[in-house]
């Protein structure tokens, strides 16, 4: 086996690790493009989780023949080099899209992605989306919205609900409390606290007259029994 052929059995071995890594690719025509200009595409393209390679179309065809990348083939032709994406295919597109401006030999023929084909207006399209962190973000927003109207809602409940209890008892003439203190002062006369305590003597008073007076008849009849003899001693005739 010459080094010509195990050259490009090594370059199909290399494609079909490849496509077995990641199901998806962009194709790309580099005619007219400098070695400098493809070396910096490579470089940008391999922060984004790209792989940027030349191929041989014939060594590529054989490598993809019965993959998940086979529509692959539709695209190869001319000079071609292919990007096997790790990362997100929207950035590279995006990358692709961006360099070709500047370098308008870099020609965009499309694609896979997840082993399906996409045209180079596909591509664009995808080109054209956020990037992921940006989506997560927008989508972490979304999500936090609708929680934080209810936690918004949760927090007026009460609030609303001592509100409108307030508003029905100021409605009602005011708070019970104050309402039944002023019924039960209305309801006791006035002084009664005060007269009381005088009632209380007026009674003791009485008490103390009647035991006098329950004492007084035996007074007397003790009284009247003593000066029984001394009037009996005066009666009696001087010897």
């Amino acid at each position: 086996m010459n080094k010509v052929r195990t050259a490009k059995v090594a370059t199909v071995d290399e494609l079909k690790v490849r496509v077995d890594a990641t199901s998806t690719a962009v194709v790309t025509e580099y005619r007219g493009m400098t070695v400098a200009e493809i070396s910096a595409l490579r470089r940008q393209l391999r922060a984004l989780g790209a792989d940027y390679k030349v191929f041989k179309n014939t060594l590529v065809r054989r490598a993809i023949a019965g993959s998940a990348v086979e529509s692959l083939g539709e695209f190869l032709e001319g000079p071609t080099a292919i990007a096997f994406v790790d990362g997100e295919v929207s950035a590279v597109a995006k990358a692709l899209r961006d360099f070709a401006k500047e370098t308008p030999a870099l020609i965009v023929k499309g694609g896979v992605v997840d082993g399906k084909s996409l045209s180079l207006k596909d591509l664009l399209a995808l080109a054209d989306l956020p990037s992921r962190d940006v989506l997560l973000a927008q989508l972490a927003g979304l999500i936090a919205s609708p929680l934080r109207t209810m936690a918004g809602l949760l927090k007026a409940v009460p609030q609303n609900f001592a509100y409108g209890l307030s508003a029905l008892i100021d409605s009602k003439g005011g708070p019970v409390a104050p309402v039944v203190e002023k019924v039960e002062a209305a309801a006791t006369p006035a002084g009664v606290e005060e007269a009381a305590p005088a009632a209380s003597d007026d009674a003791a008073a009485a008490v103390a007259e009647v035991a006098v007076e329950e004492e007084t008849p035996e007074v007397v009849a003790e009284a009247e029994t003593t000066e029984a003899p001394v009037e009996d001693a005066a009666s009696e005739p001087a010897e």
